[in-house]
């Protein structure tokens, strides 16, 4: 779902949109970090790049973050919410992308290294200035400068240049051309790039924006067809798609398509049909922002992507069958299902998608990481009640050597402190006894 880059304007055909934050914790303990899984759209939104938002959370929160372009991971250490960064952007927004003058989000940032300053324009009021520096942000902005930075330096120079070549060889031609044309502009001035954007071209752009969002808006009629019909309708988009050859890049249009039709928890089921094959393990990994965008956080859309995974199955079951719990373990690791949505369904054998007796096969060969799956969540949760009771007892005979501690020092005599000491390699030999470790002990 899509909200406004300026949250603070109310108004639901603001054209400035972007996409609401997608966090997911990952790992235990120490170990345990936030995913931002659509960081490169938002700040695609944003007109920034996606290290510059998430360097900024780490900056809020005093956490360390990770930049995997490659691979679209854009990582906060430890565990936050959703919510929490959604208005954690908001004071991003406000302090690198919105417009001082106008509020609109049409700005671009210009880096000068030589004297560490940082350069705001806006594209739709002119206007010009320069960012506070004392933002921790700002020192991360100065070394890793936005990509379009240097070749806008340069393209600005090659012009230059070039006029400076056609001034001096022209000679008295060039005098009688420079009558008509307008003094030269000082070599700081950015008016090109504000006459790029009153283009025929530019404007026409954003009319074609604003009229796909108007559509986008405007309740269709299919939204009143049966289920059946508008799955149909978006089996032939996707599968159109397909044909064209722009599936790879389609994955926000599908959800758009999906989210307009209303199938967004079946899609998965006609992804599956249409996207894979016998060679599911490779296509897991080439679709999985297609599948992500569906099930991230939505257990329906899992069950239909297990539905679509056992028609797959029947449809190739020499080749598949046999890999059931390879293929199952690789769409867990892709986060493409939950723990709890796969044993769910191990526990109860459907005839909804395929016939029993194939289903009960299906099952039988996912059982090894059925129960992989359950005895990893056990040894979780021991380990986490053992963990509690040893802190428990080192806490108890912690609080009883501070006591005598304190009684023995009262007195001041040695051979108490030497009592104490003996005491103490007592209980810790106790305490290994009872634990069962074999650490030697120096006496």
């Amino acid at each position: 779902m899509s909200v406004n880059v300026n949250r603070s304007v109310l108004d639901q055909f603001y054209r400035y949109k972007m996409p609401r934050i997608i966090a997911k914790v990952e790992g235990k303990g120490n170990g345990i970090k936030t995913v931002i899984v659509n960081m490169t759209d938002v700040a695609k939104s944003l007109n920034r790049p996606p290290t510059y938002p998430t360097k900024f959370f780490g900056c809020e929160l005093g956490a360390q973050t990770q930049f995997d372009a490659k691979n679209d991971r854009f990582i906060v250490n430890g565990s936050h919410e959703a919510n929490k960064l959604q208005d954690m952007l908001d004071g991003f927004i406000r302090k690198f992308v919105l417009c001082p003058e106008c509020d609109n989000p049409e700005t671009d940032l210009h880096i000068n290294a030589k004297k560490q300053t940082i350069g705001n324009s806006c594209k739709a009021c002119g206007y010009r200035g320069m960012l506070d520096t004392r933002h921790k942000l700002c020192t991360f902005i100065l070394r890793n400068p936005p990509e379009d930075t240097g070749s806008a330096k340069k393209k600005e120079k090659k012009s230059k240049k070039k006029d400076k070549e056609n001034g001096s060889s022209d000679g008295e031609a060039g005098n009688h051309n420079d009558i008509d044309a307008p003094d030269a502009v000082d070599g700081d001035d950015d008016d090109e790039d504000w006459a790029e954007e009153t283009t025929e071209e530019a404007q026409q752009r954003r009319m074609e924006e604003i009229s796909a969002h108007a559509k986008n808006l405007t309740l269709s009629e299919e939204l009143e067809k049966p289920l059946e019909e508008r799955v149909n309708l978006f089996y032939n988009f996707v599968k159109q798609k397909k044909e064209d050859g722009a599936i790879d890049s389609s994955d926000k249009e599908i959800l758009a398509e999906a989210e307009r039709l209303d199938v967004k928890d079946t899609a998965p089921l006609i992804l599956t049909e249409l996207l894979m094959d016998e060679n599911i393990r490779d296509q897991i990994k080439k679709y999985k922002r297609h599948f992500l965008r569906f099930t991230h956080n939505n257990k329906k859309a899992q069950k239909y992507l297990l539905g679509g995974f056992e028609c797959l199955v029947k449809l190739h079951q020499a080749q598949l069958l046999p890999r059931v719990p390879i293929i199952l373990k690789d769409l867990y690791d892709a986060d493409l299902l939950e723990e709890d949505v796969i044993l769910a369904w191990a526990e109860k054998v459907s005839k909804k998608y395929v016939s029993k007796e194939l289903a009960k096969e299906i099952h039988a060969k996912a059982a090894p990481f059925v129960k992989w799956l359950k005895e990893a969540e056990e040894e979780s949760e021991g380990s986490g009640g053992e963990e509690e009771e040893d802190e428990d007892n080192v806490e108890v005979i912690t609080h009883f050597l501070e006591r005598r501690l304190a009684v023995f020092l009262a007195t001041g005599h040695v051979g108490h402190i030497i009592r104490l000491f003996n005491m103490l390699l007592i209980y810790l030999f106790i305490w290994h006894i009872s634990r069962q470790t074999f650490w030697p002990l120096i006496f």
